[in-house]
């Protein structure tokens, strides 16, 4: 069997990474500065990627950093940067903030398709070299998030090694069989979780869930039971591994960094969906971008 676009994309992410921390700071200027107040806005997996480095850079002291879905971006907040993720460029959500903070605002565009928001924003970073053919969105995700890590300050040097080192491994037959995943994260590793959940969703068409760690006690946990997996991603809040053990369920610790969880989540997904006789190439009811009419 050919390869698929989303294996090969996959298979990537370590180099488009290295690319991103190279570049990083050759982009700087289009990118929050410290002491800016920011909001990151994104459709999807891009939102996810928001909220993950939302909370990066909040927490790491750089300044108020808020995540927003582009359709509930709040017009009547103050901010000094507005920095919107969309691979295609297209996405009518993103468009139509950007064209309503024309002038207003600062705005950065992190995009794999430079030509599409020419125009539309203050800055546009160009990420062109790790957009993709797939629907399903795997390494220009992973690789924007990569890219504003390093431009936060992070080493990514132990992350891409990792990554290179999980591309050789094989999927745990445990993750495979079974019947149901949910995943957790805390702080910024909850946007990750809830695009781990999301790609088994779309290319498998599995059942997942996603949560805060802490907020999985709050009634998600009814569901843990043998067959059933609860994969953390990032350090588990004390004695939740016990708990879900308790159940019958599979506990799956971190073991590497979260991001590259994120990719091991991705290959999953991929997995599954050729073991269900589904090509991940072509999800149902998705496209590439979603662009809404103008009603």
């Amino acid at each position: 069997m050919a390869e698929s676009f989303v294996q090969a994309e996959l298979a990537s992410q370590p180099e488009c990474w290295r690319q991103a921390a190279r570049i990083a700071a050759a982009v700087s200027e289009g990118l929050p500065e410290p002491g800016e107040r920011v909001a990151v806005l994104g459709c999807g997996t891009s939102w996810f990627m928001a909220q993950s480095y939302a909370v990066l850079r909040e927490s790491s002291g750089a300044g108020v950093t808020d995540a927003f879905a582009a359709s509930e971006f709040p017009r009547t907040r103050d901010y000094d940067r507005v920095v919107a993720i969309t691979r295609s460029g297209t996405t009518t959500e993103v468009l139509r903030v950007l064209d309503e903070l024309d002038g207003q605002v600062t705005t950065t565009v992190l995009t794999g398709v430079p030509d599409a928001v020419a125009g539309r924003a203050g800055h546009v970073v160009d990420l062109s070299f790790c957009d993709e053919r797939s629907v399903v969105q795997t390494r220009f995700a992973t690789t924007a998030l990569a890219l504003l890590r390093a431009h936060n300050g992070a080493d990514l040097t132990g992350v891409i090694e990792q990554a290179e080192q999980l591309l050789t491994a094989t999927s745990e037959s445990v993750l495979l069989d079974a019947e149901q995943i949910s995943f957790l994260g805390r702080g910024w590793t909850v946007g990750l979780a809830h695009e781990a959940a999301l790609k088994i969703r779309e290319a498998a068409n599995g059942w997942t869930e996603s949560y805060p760690a802490l907020e999985y006690r709050h009634g998600p946990i009814s569901i843990a039971k043998h067959g059933r997996v609860t994969w953390m991603f990032g350090v588990a809040p004390d004695g939740l591994a016990d708990e879900v053990k308790a159940t019958g369920a599979t506990f799956v610790p971190t073991s590497t960094d979260p991001m590259v969880e994120l990719l091991a989540a991705q290959r999953l997904a991929v997995a599954l969906a050729f073991r269900s006789g589904l090509d991940p190439d072509r999800p149902r009811h998705l496209n590439r971008s979603v662009v809404l009419g103008t009603s």
